[in-house]
């Protein structure tokens, strides 16, 4: 996942504390093995190979995972969406620094976007996409679902006490660490507001940050960032970072995509939708950056 996972525990049994924390790193990895757009022999990427043919049979934990990303693309009115593999390709975010597609490049990539592409078989746990050059690319989700299950494991192991994070910006938490009330976390600059840091305190729950210049490209005097926009097929411009804290992990990692795309305007029904998370806007375009919505 091109990224550095984290992992702090408290607790009396010290040898305990690092079966556990090496179980859930292992489970890390197993999911970055299966989930992977760009390893060429994970399940991804098999499914990418072949569901066009016909249908492919998965993993059932993995047919679950992409049945609620389908059901968070309705949630999230189309702003998450994993069949952004095409549209990354076509801005040329995959293994390359980014680049302008043409007109007829970006219309060919939307033309084979979109949940609908997908076909589920909940009887045989099959997966079929409805044309050639479909491509899932759990990118925006996958951490934060790796995250998760690890942390999981180690609430099955009887941890209660635990931060876990990848790159700093999927967190999930277990309980608080000891003489606190709540693991507390500050969020990047963008988020600060006068001279004061932003800081999220988490008890069993997680974090998503998400920014849209974490890779960009600069061209004809302005900058792309890597987050499209699948409704569009364009980078996302409204805001410049979002962050939304909740239960799952994974979740909030779909939500941060959705906020960066409609902004701030969208809390509203984020608040509708998803009542347990909370969500967080920063940039330019954002009205009351920086401020979360109860």
């Amino acid at each position: 996942m091109a990224t550095r996972f984290e992992l702090l525990m408290y607790g009396e049994d010290a040898v305990r504390l690092r079966a556990a924390g090496e179980e859930a790193l292992r489970e890390i990895a197993r999911l970055e093995a299966q989930l992977s757009f760009y390893s060429s022999d994970s399940e991804i990427t098999w499914l990418n190979a072949h569901a066009a043919r016909g249908p492919v049979r998965v993993e059932p934990r993995l047919f679950r995972l992409l049945e609620r990303c389908a059901e968070l693309t309705a949630l999230t009115d189309g702003a998450f969406d994993i069949t952004i593999g095409p549209l990354m390709r076509a801005w040329r975010f995959v293994r390359d620094k980014g680049q302008v597609p043409s007109a007829a490049e970006l219309s060919a990539a939307r033309a084979v976007t979109g949940m609908h592409q997908l076909e589920f078989d909940e009887a045989d746990f099959t997966v079929r996409f409805t044309q050639p050059g479909v491509e899932i690319d759990l990118g925006g989700y996958g951490k934060g679902y790796a995250v998760e299950c690890a942390m999981e494991l180690l609430r099955e192991q009887g941890i209660s006490s635990a931060l876990l994070h990848g790159g700093g910006s999927s967190v999930c938490t277990i309980g608080a660490p000891p003489d606190a009330a709540a693991w507390k976390l500050a969020l990047p600059d963008s988020f600060q507001t006068g001279d004061r840091s932003a800081i999220v305190e988490l008890t069993d729950q997680a974090l998503s940050v998400s920014a849209v210049y974490g890779r960009a490209f600069e061209s004809g005097g302005r900058q792309y960032g890597h987050v499209i926009d699948p409704l569009t097929g364009e980078p996302v411009t409204r805001a410049v970072a979002t962050a939304v804290t909740g239960p799952s992990a994974a979740d909030c990692e779909a939500l941060t995509k959705a906020l960066l795309i409609f902004g701030q305007d969208w809390l509203p029904v984020m608040n509708e939708r998803f009542p347990d998370y909370q969500g967080r806007v920063a940039g330019e375009n954002a009205r009351r950056s920086g401020q979360f919505a109860d």
